[in-house]
């Protein structure tokens, strides 16, 4: 089950920046972990100033939280976080990250505002950029961070393509543009926030240096962030007002604001997504942690952040941490579902399989990039080490129950023998007598378990001397019928529990088959709807380039779309590569069981 979300009254410090120097605060990582919910990640970035933090308090549904300051002075320091619960969304958490102002005059560092802003785009699922007045050119030139991405994020470490990989892993970019008193008008014709963006984004004519620069920032823009959406706001109150703009009721806030700010709200809380590694794999709070941690670290290091090494590192971590959860989650389900000694072998696999089940589920869910499944190996490994653990201590309860019963019954026997009884003429016939109770009854108690034939053999074997001892042929015929009956037991419960194994071996590989097919299909159908995404976007942006003018552009966008094409067709290759991983990895434990049933899924593609 998913852990609550933790109570956060007010935001903490996320990330801290003192002096340009970037840091991670252990408080705000220690909520983050304890956070396993999936995360709607939304940040907001823009020039100081603007009312970042005012918006940010409307989506907590609070009227304070992210501090506004009353003066020209940027209040907000570093990334701020908030973690609250969604507001439409059950079972997921809300993750607000308010950051410092750009542009901020005071600051002496000018890669700070470039790495705080890489930060909130890496670490965001959707990103709000603010800004004030119109979107003109000017505001576009405080958006050049953004022709800059290149040189502080790598997707990849090798064959780093920024058009094809940047589009995949970017969060939705949200303008926000406050104090808006503009017409949405080109020429005569009234357009849409939406249109309206889209028109200030046209690449312009020209060949010379300023027109080139101008387009750059305009085609990172289309090229990086397919989704974009626009929000104009009105001034919010009246001049005065402004200092206490926390402290007004909502009836205070001009109408118009008021209306445009809810459907800004709306749309977050409605639209914005749930913040996914590539490959799909939704992030927790703890996974969250680990990126910020790993993307600090290599920027303070002096190293560009790269997505792959991040999510690989971060992986083993997680990937190892799923194996361990999932085997305590299976040993806690035994621990709970067996009463040792179980009647039969049977009894002890049929809840092994529930817990195998619920172990396997647990640690797909929480597992991922583990590519070469190399942890699914390990959890294999584990989950039957552990059942043989249980199938040991089955063993081992049965046989101290089984040994305490025939001390008990064989207890009158030993008073006899002592007394000589048996050497007494009809002796002979009386120890068979008290031989066939101490059996009859043996056979009658309840709960000796697995090993109660094995048992019983090595007992009767251990007494064969008694034959010597008595002088008594009777005696020895005796004796050794009733061990061969013992042994002729032994030997069918060893058979039959043999073929238990076999069956429960059987039944764990299809219970792995079952659940790594529906995932394989599942991750399959979630990289070929990136795939289409991207490919949608490409085409898109062809035409527009295309209608704008642009041929040489266009070629190049053209090129980028046959190689994504070709990518399509790869899938299967690499479903069925990852099955034939998984066969080799059971082979090593049920040799000749898994290949064979493996065998029957390669038609997943």
């Amino acid at each position: 089950m998913d852990a609550p979300v933790l109570p956060m009254p007010a935001p903490l410090c996320l990330v801290n920046n003192r002096d340009g120097v970037l840091s991670l605060d252990p408080k705000a990582l220690a909520v983050l972990q304890e956070v396993a919910q999936p995360l709607v990640v939304v940040a907001i970035a823009g020039p100081y100033r603007t009312g970042k933090s005012f918006l940010m308090n409307r989506l907590a549904q609070k009227r304070s939280g992210f501090p506004l300051g009353p003066t020209v002075h940027a209040e907000t320091k570093g990334i701020w976080m908030w973690c609250l619960p969604h507001p439409r969304r059950q079972g997921v958490t809300l993750v607000l990250l308010d950051t410092e102002g750009l542009g901020d005059p005071k600051k002496d560092d000018d890669d700070s505002d470039a790495w705080i802003f890489t930060l909130a785009l890496l670490l965001s699922s959707t990103l709000v950029y603010n800004s004030i007045g119109t979107i003109d050119q000017r505001a576009l030139e405080q958006l050049r961070l953004v022709t800059e991405l290149t040189e502080h994020i790598r997707v990849r470490e090798e064959n780093d393509n920024p058009a094809s990989n940047f589009v995949r892993i970017f969060p939705g970019f949200v303008w926000t543009v406050r104090d808006f008193t503009l017409q949405l008008r080109a020429g005569e014709k009234a357009l849409s926030e939406d249109e309206y963006l889209e028109d200030v984004l046209r690449l312009q004519t020209g060949d010379g240096k300023k027109a080139k620069e101008r387009n750059e920032l305009r085609r990172c823009l289309r090229n990086f962030f397919p989704h974009r959406k626009l929000f104009t706001m009105e001034r919010p109150a009246a001049d005065a007002d402004l200092p206490r703009l926390e402290e007004l009721r909502e009836d205070e806030l001009q109408p118009g604001f008021r209306k445009q700010v809810d459907a800004f709200c709306r749309y977050i809380w409605e639209e914005a997504p749930v913040k996914v590694l590539p490959g799909g794999h939704e992030v927790t709070g703890s996974v969250l942690a680990g990126l910020a941690e790993k993307y600090v670290a290599a920027i303070t290091n002096g190293a560009v952040p790269c997505v792959e090494s991040a999510v690989t590192a971060l992986a083993r971590a997680e990937n190892k941490a799923a194996v361990e959860a999932a085997v305590a989650e299976y040993q806690r389900g035994m621990e709970q579902g067996l009463v040792l000694p179980t009647p039969s072998h049977s009894a002890l696999m049929a809840v092994h399989q529930d817990c195998v089940q619920r172990a396997i589920t647990l640690f797909l869910s929480r597992a991922f990039a583990d590519h070469e499944r190399q942890y699914h190996a390990e959890l294999v490994c584990k989950l039957e080490a552990a059942k043989e653990e249980f199938c040991q201590r089955n063993e081992e309860a049965s046989e101290q129950r089984c040994h305490a019963v025939l001390q008990e019954l064989w207890r009158d026997v030993e008073l006899r023998l002592q007394n000589g009884d048996y050497v007494a003429p009809g002796g002979a016939q009386l120890f068979k007598e008290d031989l066939d109770r101490v059996l009859e009854e043996y056979k009658r108690r309840p709960d000796k378990g697995v090993k109660a034939e094995a048992v019983l053999e090595v007992f009767l074997r251990e007494r064969e001397g008694l034959a010597h001892v008595l002088k008594a042929t009777e005696v020895q015929l005796e004796l050794a019928e009733r061990q061969r009956e013992a042994a002729a037991a032994e030997a069918e419960a060893a058979q039959k529990a043999a073929e238990a194994r076999l069956e429960e071996q059987r039944r764990t590989v299809e219970e792995h088959k079952r659940q790594l097919e529906q995932q394989l299909k599942e991750e399959q159908r979630a990289w070929l709807e990136e795939q289409q995404r991207v490919l949608e976007h490409h085409k898109k942006e062809y035409e527009a380039l295309v209608r704008e003018g642009f041929k040489r552009e266009a070629a190049a966008m053209q090129e980028l779309i046959i190689q994504l094409q070709k990518e399509n067709t790869e899938v299967g290759t690499w479903v069925s590569s990852t099955l034939n991983v998984l066969s080799n990895i059971f082979a090593m434990f049920l040799p000749g069981l898994a290949v064979k049933l493996f065998s029957r899924v390669q038609h997943v593609t």
